[in-house]
Order: C-alpha cells, then structure tokens, then sequence
C-alpha cells in the first residue's frame, strides 16, 4: 500500500517521505497558528494602547461611530491574537481577524485604488485566518486541552 499524506491525498514520488511529512503535519499547522496569532497580537499592539485612535480612519471607511469601531478593532486585532496564537475560541477569534483584513482588503484595493498589489499583504493573511476559521485550533491547542471548540 503506498503512503499517502492527508494533504496529497495522492501517491507520494518519494513514498519514504510520507511518514516525515505526517509528523510534522500537526506542528507545522500549529506553528502558522501560534505566529499567525503572534503577528495579529504585535500590530494590534500599537493600537490597543491608543485604541480610539483610529476613530478617524474607521469613518474615513463608512463605520460610524469610529469610537466604537477602532475600539472593536483594537481588541479584535490584540486580544484575538492571543486567542488565535493559544487556540483558544479559535474559529471565533480568526472570523473577526478574517472580518478586519477583509476590510483592509476594501481600503487598499478600492479606496485606495491600489488594486492587487497594495492588497496583497492582506489577501494573504485573510486566507491563513480563513485556513483558521474552517480547522480550528487543532490538537496542539487550549480548544482540545479543555475539550470544547467553537
């Protein structure tokens, strides 16, 4: 019987491989996790300590009032950091992330007008926070230690 991988879904060139690449399969999705949630938790940082500060911004973008909106995405981008790096309210926390880079994705494309290329950073991140949204936290995570996932 030939190795196969649950990413390939295929027959492997090198078959030897399939068990290398099944052990790293679970500490490869945690560590894009846990630096995922690490990085979301730096650049929030830099808001959380002034988080109206982007009141201005977010009316700039049509949300009203911008109090509330640059509070929600001071905490959404630092404290849904942590949760997402922990794996702890994983699909929840990564859907907000997801809704915000989302927005970022509408300002650098169209109000901006920088088309793919000023978007490109936040199409990525969008799609590893989406990645999130359908997995979960995995079995490295607070989700699986407490035994309950959103």
């Amino acid at each position: 019987m030939p190795v196969t991988t649950d990413a390939s879904r295929g027959k492997l060139i090198i078959p030897a491989l399939g068990h290398l690449y099944s052990s790293l399969h679970d500490g490869a999705e945690t560590l894009l996790r846990v630096i995922a949630g690490g990085f979301l938790t730096i650049h929030g940082s830099q808001k959380i300590t002034n988080p109206f500060g982007a009141a201005e911004m977010v009316e700039g973008l049509g949300f009203y009032p911008g109090a509330f909106w640059s509070l929600l995405l001071s905490c959404t981008e630092f404290f849904g950091g942590i949760l997402i790096a922990i794996g702890l309210l994983t699909r929840p926390a990564a859907f907000a992330g997801l809704f915000v880079l989302l927005v970022t994705v509408w300002f650098h494309w169209i109000t901006m007008g920088q088309g793919f290329s000023g978007a490109e950073k936040s199409l990525l991140w969008a799609a590893i926070l989406l990645f999130f949204v359908i997995r979960g936290g995995n079995r490295h995570s607070v989700d699986a230690r407490i035994g309950k996932a959103f």
